[in-house]
């Protein structure tokens, strides 16, 4: 009989259901909860007469999907006029009565407002269970020690993951970044911990930081996990071969904050990626559209587009066709870890892309081909616009540092081979600018790739 500790899987009932019969709870819970919202929310009342529909309309995926998307400007503007007609954020957004409402997480704020999730402490047990799904399938167990490095304060990644981490038996290390990288690696040495959870940037810089600050190379922490959250390079091979090497350990990338929307990759060599597992279903309906025209596109394998989500059987802002502005890749196939559940790629984010010469253009993919050239470049870098995209003037500015043991007169030639492999991957001729490592700033939060510039 399999032990506790030996199950692969943190609820197997669930995970584990047949796609049939996830469908159909997933529509059960939708129309409960489309019929919940409209009764509770006067903003999902006035989606669902903009097409002049009540609950008792939604009687399948097709129909649902008639429902205006919902985005995260409406989003804010919902905030402000609540502020002002009710003196609070989330009056109009917010189905559970105010005296339920037991905490309000929110974005990070990277793109604008920050956006807030309300919560009753029925969805606070549905967040803990994602995130005990997410590393029950990564390996930690009771009693493993896990440093959480990423900011802590309001954002999703904080307070929800601590207690999602707590909620399945292992310990976590609140740290976060705030305090900056010699305290991060204080308590690292204090607390012996077998995982770290930290922007992949973050953990480009304490493997950079580590022999100066610790006299040791970053593979002496004795971290046996590292996972990737808050910002894209997780699942790029060459962010992750770099990390793998650098820490000596497993690398996962993987989403969802105090939200319902939760996934992780698999267990894998880090060359490669396959997607990260999509754990939540039976709380998150999952939908692509089009960025451009807002239509629904069929969720096939290989398919791609915009993310979609809708909070199932959730009590406080329980989100509705909602649009983050995520690009993903979705696939369908078994994949071969054994692991069950549809896999998604973030191939990036709407409101990133650049169009150079009808090329569409992901910060991500740039950072790929760059990582090529490692430790010749150190792989940070910016994209300087002009302007605000998505349109650029040709050609694409790009500045990189270069390595350490590289002198300006081997640069020409760097150089021939970097654009000769961009031109190949990316379908783009940029003009790179170079400089010293260490002269671009790192980012302890999420790393903002594309920088206007005068």
């Amino acid at each position: 009989m399999t032990s506790y500790r030996e199950r692969k899987l943190w609820n197997e009932t669930i995970e584990a259901m047949p796609r049939e019969e996830l469908r159909v709870l997933q529509l059960d819970r939708l129309k409960k909860q489309v019929s919940y919202n409209y009764q509770n929310s006067p903003y999902y009342r006035q989606k669902l007469e903009q097409i002049g529909a009540r609950p008792e309309d939604i009687r399948s995926f097709d129909d649902f999907a008639r429902v205006p998307v919902m985005t995260k400007d409406e989003h804010r503007e919902a905030q402000e006029e609540s502020i002002e007609k009710y003196g609070n954020p989330y009056a109009l957004l917010a189905c559970a009565p105010r005296e339920a409402i037991v905490r309000i997480n929110s974005t990070s704020g990277t793109t604008g407002t920050p956006t807030l999730y309300t919560l009753t402490q029925h969805d606070v047990n549905v967040v803990n269970e994602m995130h005990a799904r997410k590393y029950w399938r990564a390996g930690i167990r009771p009693g493993d020690v896990m440093l959480q490095a990423l900011s802590l304060s309001m954002f999703t990644g904080g307070l929800p993951l601590s207690q999602g981490i707590m909620h399945m038996g292992a310990c976590v290390v609140p740290v976060g970044i705030e305090g900056g990288t010699k305290r991060v690696l204080d308590f690292v040495r204090l607390t012996s911990p077998v995982a770290m959870i930290a922007t992949p940037s973050f953990g480009q810089h304490l493997i950079e930081k580590c022999p100066e600050l610790i006299g040791k190379s970053a593979e002496a922490l004795g971290l046996k996990w590292f996972f990737c959250a808050g910002e894209p390079g997780g699942g790029n091979p060459e962010v992750r071969k770099m990390l793998a090497r650098g820490f000596g350990v497993k690398v996962f990338d993987h989403t969802g904050g105090g939200h319902a929307f939760h996934g992780i990759s698999c267990d894998e060599p880090p060359e490669q990626f396959s997607g990260m597992h999509f754990v939540s279903e039976d709380h998150c309906l999952l939908e692509l559209i089009d960025p451009n025209t807002k239509q629904s596109i069929e969720i096939t394998d290989g398919a791609a587009g915009e993310m979609v989500f809708t909070f199932l059987d959730w009590e406080g802002g329980p989100f509705m066709r909602y649009a983050l502005g995520d690009m993903l890749q979705v696939d369908t196939k078994h994949c071969a870890c054994g692991m069950p559940g549809i896999r998604l790629k973030i191939i990036g984010r709407a409101d990133d892309m650049l169009i150079v010469k009808g090329v569409n253009v992901y910060p991500d993919a740039i950072q790929s081909a760059l990582l090529k050239f490692s430790p010749q470049v150190t792989g940070i870098f910016r994209i300087l616009l002009d302007a605000p995209g998505p349109l650029v003037k040709p050609p694409l500015r790009i500045r990189l540092e270069f390595g350490q043991d590289v002198s300006e007169n081997d640069l020409p030639s760097l150089e021939e081979k970097i654009l000769s492999h961009i031109k190949e991957q990316v379908r783009v001729a940029p003009r790179l600018e170079w400089v010293p490592q260490g002269t671009i700033p790192r980012e302890m939060k999420k790393t903002k790739f594309i920088e206007i510039v005068s």
